[in-house]
């Protein structure tokens, strides 16, 4: 799976559990100062994640861009 397929899926989760346009969201978006999400928004998301591609994400793993989501993402599915 290609970064920009699990970019795709990110903002489509992203978007979602924000209730915020897709559209806005880039690969340099700061999750928490951007998107004005908490901790739990963050969770959430990366709980979808987990669910959707069968892998064990850490949330403390220092996301705080998009990009590092979509970086962390193809890594577990990479191993």
């Amino acid at each position: 799976m290609t970064e920009a397929e699990i970019f795709e899926a990110v903002k489509e989760i992203a978007a979602e559990q924000l209730d915020i346009d897709a559209g806005t969201i880039t690969m340099d978006t700061n999750i928490k100062e951007d998107l004005d999400a908490d901790s739990l928004d963050l969770f959430e998301i990366v709980s979808e994640l987990e669910d959707k591609y069968d892998i064990d994400l850490d949330a403390d793993e220092g996301l705080v861009k998009v990009s590092d989501v979509v970086k962390t993402v193809k890594a577990e599915l990479d191993d």
